[in-house]
């Protein structure tokens, strides 16, 4: 790999990746519609039935022929009451009414609902003090949608309301698209799980946990996540494991120029593309294919994995799970700022309550509680040295 600019990468990136939706699409699997939420349709859904399955009272009140109260007032025998629950109601004659509430069968014959706040009542009898027109206050079945007629499109990143609609109209589960199986290994000898006790030159593995969680909410399925040493023969092993389980696999660390780069020593003899993106932090790039599935290698510096992950592959994770991109704005500065020649620098920033951003930490790779005390990052483009205060700058939202 040459120096490419980060546009180059993202773009070369995708190139790599093109085919995943086509792949995602075709692999649909069905799910109960109560794990169906956050899932894209993989196929129209035609509603089964007319909604409203029957004709039914918008407004708790009297139904009533039309005809019988154009003069007013109009007074009216009742006739009975029909409740909101399972019932064939008998045809209601002319000149007459029934009480009915909101939701329950409109008898046959009756034309319109009269609210009940529009009426008074006295020994069995209604008086109507507003007339309603043909069709006023009562839902006709199919009304909604009829049958047959596409509930939901394809393509539509389910929400609480399609899946509303679906139950409305009895269906209790619907054909999604697959979500991107996305595979994490982070490697280095020097790296211990949380619960251990570090001794001197050991640390923590945070990569794994951002990484799964950051794959996890850009709309993707982790299919593996495993630490590996700075062995060669346990990569390998590491890589085949994952492209039996994955579409993609992640890897941080292990692909600078010194020695003990087990992710360069793996995959170089394989035919990867190592080298740097003109970026801080998240300079040294890699990916390469093992078992003709895709590796993407970031950094293992914590701050530059998560921000390559930010910068590389959320984007397109997010496209292919339906959902919307990262905001991006343009905000005023507070403070100032300068950037890396020849770099394009993602410095680590907070919004302001009233609007404006400032960094919260300095640019280092290591700052893991300064990313955290972010919600935002500063754009600096590569050909920018100082950003003074009150200038505007882009911002990416985290």
């Amino acid at each position: 790999m040459t120096h490419r600019t980060v546009d180059e990468h993202a773009a070369h990136i995708r190139d790599l990746l093109d085919g995943l939706g086509t792949q995602l699409v075709s692999g649909a699997e069905t799910v109960p519609l109560a794990a169906a939420l956050g899932r894209v349709s993989a196929a129209v859904v035609p509603s089964p039935v007319d909604l409203p399955l029957f004709r039914n009272s918008q407004m708790d009140g009297f139904a009533v022929h039309a005809a019988d109260i154009v003069a007013l007032p109009a007074s009216l025998p009742i006739v009975g009451e029909i409740a909101a629950r399972p019932i064939s109601p008998a045809a209601l004659a002319p000149g007459t009414a029934v009480r009915i509430m909101t939701g329950a069968v409109v008898p046959e014959g009756a034309d319109a609902v009269v609210p009940v706040e529009d009426t008074t009542t006295d020994a069995g009898t209604v008086t109507v003090n507003r007339s309603r027109s043909v069709g006023e206050y009562v839902r006709e079945r199919g009304s909604d949608i009829a049958a047959g007629t596409a509930l939901v499109p394809a393509g539509i990143l389910l929400g609480s309301r399609h899946l509303a609609a679906l139950a409305a109209a009895g269906i209790s589960d619907v054909l999604v698209q697959r979500r991107a199986h996305i595979a994490v290994i982070t490697t280095g000898a020097e790296l211990i799980g949380a619960a251990e006790v570090p001794t001197l030159g050991q640390v923590y593995d945070a990569n794994s946990v951002a990484l799964v969680a950051a794959i996890e909410s850009a709309g993707a399925v982790v299919s593996l996540a495993a630490r590996v040493t700075d062995r060669v023969d346990a990569m390998l092993d590491a890589l085949a494991a994952a492209a039996a389980v994955s579409d993609v696999i992640v890897t941080s660390g292990g692909i600078s120029m010194g020695d003990y780069e087990v992710v360069r020593e793996a995959l170089e003899p394989l035919g990867a593309s190592v080298g740097h993106v003109a970026m801080q932090p998240g300079g040294p790039q890699a990916t390469a294919h093992f078992d003709g599935v895709p590796v993407l290698c970031f950094p293992g510096n914590p701050v530059s994995t998560q921000l390559s992950f930010e910068v590389f592959l959320a984007p397109l994770l997010r496209e292919l799970a339906g959902l919307p991109a990262a905001r991006r704005e343009s905000l005023i500065l507070v403070g100032s700022v300068t950037s890396v020649p020849g770099k394009r620098q993602f410095l680590r920033a907070r919004r302001l309550a009233d609007g404006t951003v400032a960094t919260v930490s300095g640019p280092g790779s290591h700052l893991v509680a300064g990313l955290a005390a972010s919600d935002l990052l500063i754009d600096v483009p590569t050909d920018t040295l100082t950003i003074d205060e009150g200038d505007t700058v882009e911002t990416w939202q985290l």
